[in-house]
Formats: C-alpha cells, sequence, structure tokens
C-alpha cells in the first residue's frame, strides 16, 4: 500500500512488480564491452537492441502466417501492421552508428574478433520467413545444437510469403500452380509468372480483402529493403570496402542484399496494372 493516497507504492517484500515482468536487471547488465573505448558500449546496446527487435518481429510474421493459414485474414493484417511499427523502430536504431568515422569503429571493432551479424540467428529466422532461405546459413550454428535445430525447422516451413500466396491461391479468382504452392520450402524463393498476374488482377480490380492483404506487405518489404540500405550505408560510412569481420565481403556482399526486392511479385505487377 501507498503511504500517502494518491502516491506510488515504494515499499515491496522483494523485487518491484516492474523488474519481475520486464527484467530489467537482466537487460541493463548484459554489456560486456572488451575495449577500452567508450564508443564500443553505444555499439554493443545497439546491437542488442536490434537482436530484441528481431525476436518481436518474428514473432509478429509467424502470427500473421498462422492466421494466414487459418483463413482469419484480420489477425494476420493486424500482425503485420504492428511489424511496420516495429520495422520502422529497428531501422531507427541505426542513428547511433550511422555517423561513425573509420577511427572511431576502428577503435573497438578487434573487440568483434570473427563476429558478424550474418552469424545472428534470429535475424536468419527473419529472413528465412521472408523467403531467403539458405541451408548454408545453418552451418555457423552447428556448435549451438538448440539454435541449429530452431533454425533448420524454420528451413524446411513455408514462410510468411508461402503463406500469403496459399491465401491467394485460395480466396482470389483462381488458384495459382502447383509448382508454386507445393514447392521446396527449404529453398530460396523465386518469382513466378502466374503470382505476378495474379497480383496484378488483384489490384485492377481495386481495393478489396486481398489487396489489403497485398499492401500490408508491400510496406514490410519497404521497410525491409529500408534497413538493408541504412546497414550498407552504416557500414560504408564506417568501413568502406575494406573485408568484413567472419571474411565477407562487407559492403559488397551489402549491396548485393540491398538490390533484392522482398516478395518481388508485388512489385512488378504494379507495371501491368
Amino acid at each position: 500500500m501507498s503511504d500517502t493516497p494518491g502516491e506510488p507504492t515504494l515499499h515491496y517484500d522483494g523485487s518491484t512488480p516492474y523488474e519481475d515482468y520486464v527484467r530489467a536487471e537482466v537487460l541493463t547488465h548484459l554489456q560486456r564491452p572488451l575495449s577500452k573505448d567508450p564508443g564500443e558500449m553505444a555499439f554493443l546496446v545497439t546491437t542488442q537492441v536490434m537482436e530484441l527487435w528481431f525476436t518481436v518481429i518474428v514473432h509478429e510474421w509467424r502470427t500473421a502466417a498462422d492466421a494466414l493459414r487459418g483463413d482469419d485474414l484480420p489477425r494476420a493484417l493486424e500482425a503485420l501492421r504492428r511489424s511496420g511499427y516495429e520495422l520502422s523502430a529497428l531501422n531507427a536504431s541505426w542513428e547511433p552508428l550511422a555517423h561513425l568515422t573509420p577511427g572511431q569503429f576502428n577503435a573497438y571493432r578487434a573487440a568483434l574478433g570473427e563476429g558478424s551479424g550474418f552469424q545472428s540467428a534470429m535475424y536468419r529466422r527473419m529472413e528465412f520467413l521472408l523467403g531467403e532461405k539458405s541451408a548454408a546459413m545453418l552451418v555457423p550454428h552447428r556448435g549451438t545444437p538448440k539454435v541449429h535445430d530452431e533454425l533448420a525447422k524454420a528451413l524446411h516451413e513455408p514462410g510468411l510469403y508461402d503463406e500469403a500466396l496459399a491465401y491467394l491461391s485460395r480466396h482470389g479468382d483462381r488458384p495459382l500452380p502447383a509448382e508454386v504452392l507445393g514447392r521446396d520450402f527449404s529453398a530460396r524463393y523465386e518469382p513466378h509468372p502466374e503470382v505476378e498476374a495474379a497480383w496484378q488482377r488483384v489490384y485492377a480490380a481495386g481495393d478489396g480483402p486481398l489487396q489489403r492483404l497485398g499492401e500490408a506487405l508491400t510496406e514490410v518489404a519497404e521497410l525491409v529493403w529500408r534497413w538493408r540500405n541504412d546497414h550498407l550505408v552504416a557500414t560504408r560510412r564506417a568501413m568502406g570496402g575494406k573485408t568484413g569481420t567472419a571474411g565477407s565481403a562487407g559492403v559488397a556482399w551489402l549491396e548485393k542484399r540491398a538490390a533484392k526486392n522482398v516478395f518481388p511479385e508485388l512489385w512488378t505487377a504494379r507495371s501491368h496494372v
């Protein structure tokens, strides 16, 4: 009880209810900088914040995929809408790192060792849900069986777009071909002319449930593209064209990623409406 009416309660037998729910003590003591440079703390915290956003976005996209599988379009659209706000917050996470000079980044870059963002298991789950499947990306996680098994399961499951196309096939004016609906889900999604034609018809028909689904997915795709470009620009500014950590091609690899459209037929169909 509060000591004074209208004032907040101050006395608890153990930890506060806020701490019990948020686990702030855990979160705020996860940082272990490995250099003496004061800028490393911002890099470390920003990266950890990104991991938290990856986690909630994966949750939203899995919710949306499950809802589409169950023909619950309103629930799917609500999850996609939330993920848009979360993607915007994720993209804003680049701000503390977006203006690093090469000297500032080099002051603690060695602390990363072989560490690289492409090793993030939760980010890989995001990519798998977007249709960017690759069995090779499981290899870095062989030393952590639980993580490896979760990724292997996600590799073989339909992605968010796969569930959207299955919904489109069931509720559109004609079914999509078997090679689209029954494709090997462990392979990277490749565009198909019949899918482009289906989205073209959806948009030509005007506003309706299927167009609202298309626009929700397009919003996700655009925000993912912005994420990739923000990553590219921040990296280019901090390290130029040098080889990335863990031997990646650095900026060249990120440029290739940024050039790819997520949910490709939603973009190409617009040229024919």
